[in-house]
């Protein structure tokens, strides 16, 4: 069982069961509000799903690709919530979520999943389709790009607004059982943070 969050794209938190399913998700569409929410959905779902915390055997924490201040949060809460619970953190790539979902929905055949990177921007991942034990394979990215300079442009093209906890959670759950890798555990910004740290200290004149 594992407590499950993404705020690559809007807020998503989730508890799910391998064998149960989705059992609580709780997401939030605002891309500015990742830190003041992200908390009350983690006690929302565990209280939804009548789960204790020394029932989950993980977190999942969505990479990204996202923008850098509304990804780090997540990241963040997944990592000292499994440390205050002493459970290991699972990193997944969230496109792969995305895609993961959308297979399972019925899509076949190539995907390219967009997301919103801001500043006329987006993030893409390429897929072609599904392994046999249904797990989506990415071909390509994930990367940057113009909306104009977008590649796979032959790809059946998924924008996605937010990506849900509850498959990422479930896409982790299938590839600890069937011993496949997860992700490097390395936030994917694909660029620079907005803020950096100058070079040296100001001059202060009188």
């Amino acid at each position: 069982m594992l407590l499950a969050i993404d705020t690559s794209a809007g807020t998503s938190v989730a508890v799910v069961d391998r064998d149960g399913g989705i059992l609580a998700e709780r997401s939030e569409r605002d891309t500015m509000r990742h830190a003041e929410v992200v908390g009350d959905q983690i006690a929302a779902v565990l209280a939804d799903a009548g789960v204790p915390v020394d029932a989950l055997s993980g977190v999942a924490a969505g990479m990204g690709p996202g923008p850098f201040t509304g990804l780090r949060v997540g990241i963040a809460a997944a990592r000292a919530f499994a440390f205050g619970v002493g459970r290991p953190v699972v990193p997944i790539v969230s496109h792969d979520a995305i895609a993961f979902e959308r297979y399972r929905a019925g899509h076949e055949g190539g995907l390219l999943v967009i997301t919103d990177a801001r500043r006329r921007e987006l993030y893409w991942s390429a897929y072609v389709g599904v392994d046999e034990l249904g797990l989506p394979i990415r071909e390509d990215g994930p990367g940057l790009a113009k909306p104009d300079q977008l590649p796979h442009a032959s790809l059946a093209r998924f924008d996605a607004a937010t990506v849900s906890a509850g498959a990422l959670g479930m896409l982790a759950e299938l590839l600890y059982l069937h011993k496949r890798p997860f992700a490097v555990d390395e936030p994917l910004y694909l660029r620079s943070p907005d803020v950096t740290l100058s070079n040296g200290p100001k001059r202060v004149s009188a």
